[in-house]
This record gives structure tokens, sequence and C-alpha cells, in this order.
């Protein structure tokens, strides 16, 4: 599917999103208590967890602070307000933005391959997968809601692994139970073989080929990112890394994952010097017309979870990338059909 219908497909899910979040926004409860003896004397915070359970004490902050509780007939905001015996609230509860995220839009997927128990999904550059602060609609997980039916029966609608919102390229979807777990398993032990494209700045130090391993984890002078730690600090993280062509500004590196640590390529590309184009948060920048990271999900290999029968996907990078890569005086030699891995 062409770069310019994934990025319509993604703005109109949003436009659904938007539709949907509102008719939950429509479905507001109103409680109405009474303090009881035991609360007497209590934080109107700390009353309100209480009558209303379900709801946590820092969502009901939240109501409180947005003009959604009233207390002896008034608006109350203020969280620390002392409550007495008999006190009429009337709380205004609405579906938190968490759960409002979990609604189906329906959306373009460009499907590699599907049947019963599992998609291949050729995600684009600027989808994000899962909802989190900040991307609560127009997410993969949105669109597979709206894709079938039983991914709402499922943990993350399927999702076994992920990628970055700026990272395009291949990603596995379970569809059923016995699927999901099958492929969980599989990934946990290195059977699913994953490899990138990255496009990074710099010339290339060293051999062509040559593997990084150490422990990755929360870069402790920036929560932002992720970092090379000690043993204690992080989890163990390799990746093979293979020069597939290169100048004096930049490399196309094949990058072969064994572990699925957050950012995992980002950061061992960066402490070699070499961060990914269009990257940031880890030193890259933007380059021949790329605003996005360089990475791409090109190749999957793996045996179907249910069947067993050998599966092997190839996607080339998107028009971007590819832009990229001629501008940078690099050269893309996409494999034969049917090879397989890239290095």
């Amino acid at each position: 599917m062409p770069l310019e219908q994934d990025t319509l497909a993604e703005t109109d899910s949003i436009s659904v999103g938007v539709e949907a979040a509102d008719a939950l926004e429509d479905q507001a409860e109103s409680r109405h208590c009474a303090v009881p003896a035991g609360l007497h004397g209590w934080r109107i915070d700390r009353a309100l967890a209480q009558l209303v359970p379900e709801f946590s004490r820092s969502y009901l902050q939240q109501v409180l602070a947005e003009g959604g509780v009233r207390w002896r007939g008034q608006a109350c905001t203020k969280a620390s307000a002392k409550v007495a015996v008999g006190d009429a609230i009337e709380v205004t509860l609405r579906p938190t933005a968490q759960a409002r995220a979990f609604v189906a839009q329906p959306m373009a997927l460009a499907v590699c391959f599907e049947d019963e128990h599992l998609m291949v999904i050729d995600k684009p550059a600027g989808l994000v997968v899962h909802p989190a602060a900040g991307h609560w609609s127009g997410t993969l997980l949105n669109g597979l809601l709206a894709h079938h039916e039983a991914a709402a029966t499922l943990p993350r609608a399927g999702i076994v692994h992920r990628l970055d919102k700026d990272t395009s390229g291949l990603m596995l979807v379970a569809k059923s139970r016995p699927a999901m777990d099958a492929l969980v398993r599989a990934i946990a032990a290195r059977e699913v073989n994953r490899q990138y494209l990255a496009l990074a700045h710099g010339a290339w130090r060293g051999p062509d080929s040559r593997t990084l391993e150490g422990f990755i984890g929360r870069d402790p002078h920036n929560r932002l990112r992720m970092a090379l730690v000690g043993e204690g600090a992080g989890k163990p993280a390799r990746t093979d890394l293979h020069r597939l062509d290169g100048n004096a500004q930049a490399t196309l590196v094949a990058c072969k994952l064994h572990t699925g640590r957050t950012h995992q390529i980002r950061v061992h590309l960066a402490s070699l010097g070499q961060p990914l184009v269009g990257d940031a948060v880890y030193g890259g920048r933007p380059a021949w017309g790329l605003e996005r990271q360089g990475l791409h999900a090109a190749f999957l290999g793996l045996q179907h979870p249910i069947t067993g029968a050998g599966l092997r996907f190839w996607r080339d990078p998107p028009a971007d990338l590819r832009e990229a890569l001629a501008q940078g005086g690099l050269r893309y030699n996409p494999p034969p059909a049917g090879s397989g891995p890239i290095a």
C-alpha cells in the first residue's frame, strides 16, 4: 500500500477515534453518597476513594480538580476539604482516558499474511502500536479491535511485540489465545528471526560484521532514554550488525535482534557513535529529507505457532527511507524473492 494511503488511513482512524471517545464521554454516571460516621473528618479525596472504591484515588483527585464533585450543594475542587458525617456528595464519573482508549476504530491495515491464528502487518511509520499517554486513539490496537472480534478477548488485542511509533515494518499479531501463548514463548526463546534495516550517521569503523552485547536499562541521567548500563541495572541485549553499504556521511546496516529490549538497535548504534538518522533522542538528526528515525523492520522468519509451517516475510523500506538512502549515496539491493534474511 502506498505511503500516502497509509497516512490518510491513520488520519481517518483518528477522526473515528475522536467520535468514539466523545460517545464514551457522554456515558457519564452520577453517584450520590452520604458520608458515614466512619469517614467523619476525612479528606474528601480519601472519603471518595472509600465511597467509590472501583476508581483510584488519583483519578478521583482529577475529578475533583475538574469540578466533577459537588459537596454540601456546592462545587468542590479542593482535595483536602474535610467532610462530616451526613454530608451529601455528588460525583460525576466519566470513563478514564485508559478506558476510552480501548475502543474499535476501523483503519486500513497493510496485511501481509492472515489466517485464523496469526496476522503479519506492515506497519507504517507514524502509527502508534499501543495506547499510552498522548496517544489514546488511532493506534494499531484500536485498528485490531475493529479488524476481528476475537481481538477483544486477547491481551493487548494480540500484540506480541512492538515497534516504535517512527519505525516502519513487519509486526506479528496473534488472533487466537493458543497462537498468542506460542508466539510469546517463541520470541522469548529467540526462535523468531527479526531483522531490520538501519540508516546510521557516519562512516563505519571496524569489521563489516560484529555483535554487540551488554545490558540495556533506563538512562539514569535522562528518563526518556535507554542506555547501556551495568548488569544489575538492565536486561541483557544482543544485536548482530552487518554493514551493507556506506560512505563518509552514512552507513546502511542490517541488524538482527536476539533480544527485544526497548530501543535496542537505537541504543546499540548510538553506542558506536553512529546514531540513526532522524533519531534526535539518541543524537541523530534529520538528513536527506528523513525526519523520523531511519529504522525499518524488513524481515520476519518463524514457524507458524499452530501448524508449524515455516513462514518468511520481507518488506522493502517505505518511500521516505528509500529516498533518503538514494540522496545519501547508499545502495539498497533488495534480496532475491524467497531468499529470506538480510545477512
